[in-house]
């Protein structure tokens, strides 16, 4: 049997390709003569150069960055011919921050464009940027203070860093020195930058904001964006889809000439997946909340989708799994597990995923190989009509 394992990170606990591992390692503890196809995957969010530079190679320059809050953090960028590509959340994901740090008022992308620096000094004439999980809600004013566009204000003083001061920019200080590297924004968000359905509204409450912060950084940024519509001589900047993405630093990336691809259809296609899907008997995927969010093009969703058209069956493994059955089935999901009702308690789900994923994983081999299921059918030795 040829099992495709192609799962998203589980945030907080194991990297996407750590989850693989996980899963191949149970499957074969019960069933050893199947292959496992291991493609771990990313949707531009935490992981995506990790998922990227294991399926093509290249280089692996290091970068000295910082964190949201400015401390000094490591990154990279992953150089692939005269492609470079850099992942936000290394400089400015969530996962960098306690819950007890998380400021998105002060919150700055500053460290992305340090990565985005460092890619053009590389030498990089397309930069792919990775977007999601993010703790920033800026609007990318920070990445383009560092490549030396600071936002200033009518005194021409620059700005202190985050979304909230953006209310008073009236300008940006300079040119972005890209040396007219192209840019290409990976993400599967499509929010727009402002309103309703914006960065702020959307994406503000699981950085730490308050309602009062939603409606400062809301007024904010669709300031802001009125400012590098002059810049850069775009329009509609505020409703451009992909625009929210990663705090709004998908709309500086647009304001720049850069254009919105999907990520995990980016890297799908980077991986040579679809082959691999037509090639395989059963898929697994999965990633830490398998929640409503997923059915809306997350990776999950895409992958089952994908193996609903080949007439595959798809398992998906969870951290938490909060859709009903109907809902997954829509999806092109056969059957979901949870890492909690594995084990019983959230703690231990979050103390011990791998032990959990290597587990479920060992179940579902006894289920769906077909050396087990015909081990499990045949009659025992010893009671065949030949030796009564």
């Amino acid at each position: 049997m040829r099992v495709l394992i192609c799962p998203d990170k589980f945030a907080g606990t194991l990297t996407a390709s750590e989850v693989a591992i996980a899963v191949a390692e149970g499957w074969h503890s019960t069933a050893p003569g199947d292959e496992t196809v291991l493609r771990p995957l990313s949707d531009g969010g935490p992981g995506f150069v990790e998922v990227l530079g294991t399926a093509l190679g290249g280089r692996r320059l290091p970068v000295d960055t910082v964190d949201p809050l400015g401390r000094p953090a490591r990154g990279e960028v992953l150089l692939v011919g005269g492609t470079a590509y850099v992942e936000s959340a290394q400089a400015c994901g969530l996962h960098l921050l306690s819950k007890a740090e998380r400021d998105v008022n002060a919150a700055t992308s500053y460290g992305l464009g340090l990565l985005l620096a460092a890619a053009v000094e590389a030498g990089a004439t397309e930069i792919v940027v990775g977007l999601g999980g993010s703790a920033v809600n800026d609007a990318g004013a920070g990445m383009l203070a560092a490549l030396g566009a600071a936002p200033i204000d009518e005194s021409g003083y620059a700005l202190p860093y985050g979304g909230a001061p953006l209310i008073t920019a009236a300008a940006l200080g300079g040119a972005p020195q890209l040396r007219q590297a192209r840019i290409v924004a990976a993400t599967d968000v499509d929010s727009p930058l402002v309103g309703l359905h914006g960065a702020s509204n959307v994406y503000g409450p699981q950085k730490g904001a308050t309602r009062e912060d939603v409606l400062r950084l809301d007024a904010a940024l669709d300031h802001f964006a009125g400012v590098l519509e002059r810049a850069f001589g775009v329009e509609h900047l505020r409703t451009l889809p992909g625009g929210g993405a990663a705090g709004g630093i998908g709309a500086a990336l647009l304001a720049l000439g850069g254009r919105v691809v999907s990520g995990i259809g980016l890297v799908t296609s980077l991986i040579g997946l679809e082959a691999q899907l037509d090639a395989a008997d059963l898929v697994i995927t999965g990633e830490g909340s398998f929640d409503h969010q997923s059915l809306r093009g997350k990776v999950a969703a895409g992958i089952a989708g994908g193996a609903r058209d080949r007439g595959l069956p798809c398992v998906v493994i969870a951290g938490r799994n909060e859709t009903g059955h109907r809902e997954a089935a829509g999806a092109g999901v056969t059957e979901t597990y949870a890492l909690i009702e594995h084990f019983g308690s959230e703690e231990q789900a979050l103390a011990e995923p791998a032990r959990g994923l290597r587990e479920v994983s060992a179940r579902l081999a006894r289920q769906w190989s077909p050396d087990q299921v015909a081990d499990i059918s045949a009659p025992a030795i010893g009671n065949t009509p030949e030796q009564s």
